[in-house]
């Protein structure tokens, strides 16, 4: 299959928009502004901005997401350099300079990282990133060594083998921010197997199967009540399917996207999951939201102050968890725009 080229602009076409207003769900709408553009990295974290959303709660014994602050800087430009840099123990700041190509499939990350690339053209190819303990269907609380603290920013992955980049096993405190996903075998960037407190923000994907929050409609023994998940100021340009999908997973917040000709579906909520969609874009989106009932309980969503041009009827249910922190919600028309500009790697 070809895929699109990537590029920092769509060209609007004429369409009627409608903002659609649903159920009102509580949360705390504060006057916080999104990262800017053109910032420089912090000497704090190494990354540009700070994380917001659920990376930013304090929770599991974690304040925020912080990565690699307090510990040195090293600049990698060789798959040996950057997979010794990740396995690295202790606080690390890792700049990738160019396009590293990885062995399949995937590689560990430990704890306290940031991973940034310099300039506009770092990324990664053939393998992905693995953030989380190996998989044990035994465990069923957060264990005391779960990976956490870990900011992966401005990187374009392409050709990856398996997932671009899988968090799993319990693994909190993640920020996925300002990165492209290109093309690969399965996701983009997946949550799953108890992992929880994970802001996805600012990225730009052409990918198929994009983002899924949960695995198995069968793993609520690890899932339920955990999987709280932040995506906010995605580009979803032309994706086919999970934008994100969640399961379990309530609040999932998915705010101020923007979602461009999703072939099946834009977000879907299955496995008594509670997601909350608002201002978001939808722009010839035949089926905005999938609602299902897989594994005991159907899925819960909530729509409120979304726009949909050229596109179907949203289908909503339920009622979903309060969202615990402040956040600045921008209004729904103003997105595409403010998106297009600043989602993607290459563009903090």
């Amino acid at each position: 299959m070809e895929h699109a080229k990537l590029n920092g602009r769509l060209r609007r076409r004429g369409s009627l928009v409608t903002c659609a207003v649903g159920l009102f769900v509580a949360g705390t709408i504060a006057t916080l502004a999104p990262t800017a553009a053109g910032a420089g990295p912090t000497r704090e974290t190494g990354a540009v901005g700070s994380a917001n959303g659920f990376a930013a709660v304090s929770a599991w014994g974690q304040d925020g997401t912080t990565g690699g602050a307090g510990g040195p800087t090293v600049t990698v430009d060789t798959a040996d350099g950057f997979l010794a840099a990740i396995a690295r123990p202790g606080p690390l700041i890792i700049r990738v300079d160019g396009v590293i190509d990885l062995p399949g499939p995937m590689h560990d990350v430990t704890s306290d990282k940031t991973i940034i690339g310099l300039g506009t053209d770092a990324g990664l190819t053939g393998g992905g990133l693995n953030i989380g303990l190996p998989v044990d269907n035994a465990i069923t609380e957060p264990p005391a060594d779960a990976v956490h603290n870990v900011i992966v920013q401005n990187l374009t992955f392409d050709d990856w083998a398996d997932d671009a980049i899988n968090v799993q096993m319990f693994s909190h405190h993640v920020w996925i921010d300002h990165n492209t996903f290109v093309s690969g075998f399965d996701g983009a960037a997946d949550v799953k197997r108890g992992s929880s407190y994970v802001t996805v923000s600012w990225n730009h994907s052409t990918h198929g199967k994009n983002m899924l929050v949960g695995h198995n409609p069968d793993n609520g023994a690890q899932d339920i009540g955990r999987l709280k998940v932040t995506y906010h100021h995605n580009f979803f340009d032309r994706t086919v399917e999970r934008n994100p999908w969640v399961r379990f997973g309530d609040p999932a917040h998915v705010y101020n996207n923007y979602y461009v000709n999703s072939s099946k579906y834009g977000v879907r909520s299955s496995s008594d999951a509670g997601i909350l969609a608002e201002g978001n874009y939808f722009q010839g989106v035949a089926r905005p939201f999938q609602l299902d009932v897989v594994g005991t309980q159907p899925g819960n969503l909530v729509s409120r102050k979304n726009c949909f041009a050229d596109s179907g009827t949203p289908l909503t249910r339920g009622t979903v968890a309060k969202i615990p922190y402040r956040y600045h919600l921008q209004p729904c028309k103003a997105v595409p725009a403010i998106v297009t500009a600043g989602a993607g790697a290459g563009k903090l």
